[in-house]
């Protein structure tokens, strides 16, 4: 993760942008103020490196993007963004101080999600996965399955045999083979008893289904009726 910057930083960040880049054309705050409320995606180009950011201009003013705001990761060197274009989305705008903050996390988080989705849509329930354990609950283990996708599988899908502790069976680390037995939301169930010997088909999560059967017949039932009244005595 990139190192977070605490407002003094922040703030002496900015101002070192102000003296080193001087703004270019005339400044149109009314159009930036309207960019941040609708949050309009905006292409700019990298022109400088700062202490802890970069800078790019945005109709006529001067915009700071911090180190933190450039990736989902930690950025090594800020020097390979020179002259790059990247999307941003303005997070404040200040006329009054001549302030103006960008950030390209947004969209690159959005942009993710949006990938993520399609990975999960892309995988059919029932569908057999190598995974390692990613980490340990008491409720579970989450599994890492590669490509940015993880599941769950609870304690009552890691074996038919009762499990006490999850981490009587499981290690952080280790390599495991799930099925995929339910998708909700984003979220990946997975069982490890579903493939074991003689294990019933855990996508059936019989604990969800409706249990079939058939009402009686309203002769039936007066039937039923007159045969249980006909065996009581009345005093």
């Amino acid at each position: 993760m990139a190192d977070e910057m605490t407002m003094d930083d922040f703030s002496k960040a900015v101002d070192e942008s102000f003296t080193s880049f001087k703004d270019e054309g005339e400044a149109n705050w009314e159009k930036l103020k309207e960019y941040q409320t609708e949050k309009t995606p905006l292409t700019v180009t990298v022109d400088g490196v700062v202490n802890k950011g970069v800078i790019s201009n945005v109709e006529g003013v001067r915009g700071f993007i911090p180190a933190s705001r450039l990736a989902l990761g930690h950025v090594d060197d800020l020097n390979a963004y020179l002259g790059k274009e990247i999307q941003v989305v303005i997070r404040e705008v200040d006329e009054e101080k001549g302030r103006l903050i960008l950030s390209a996390v947004e969209l690159l988080r959005a942009k993710a999600d949006e990938e993520k989705k399609a990975k999960i849509e892309a995988i059919e329930i029932g569908s057999v996965m190598d995974g390692k354990v990613e980490s340990i609950q008491s409720y579970g283990a989450f599994i890492d399955l590669g490509d940015g996708l993880s599941g769950l599988v609870h304690i009552s899908q890691i074996s038919n045999k009762r499990v006490k502790s999850v981490e009587d069976v499981l290690k952080a680390g280790q390599d495991v083979k799930v099925k995929v037995i339910r998708i909700k939301d984003g979220k990946l169930s997975l069982s490890m008893k579903a493939l074991e010997e003689g294990a019933e088909d855990a996508s059936s999560e019989r604990h969800d289904r409706t249990p079939d059967f058939k009402l009686p017949k309203a002769e039936n039932i007066s039937t039923n009726l007159g045969s249980l009244l006909k065996n009581i005595k009345l005093d």
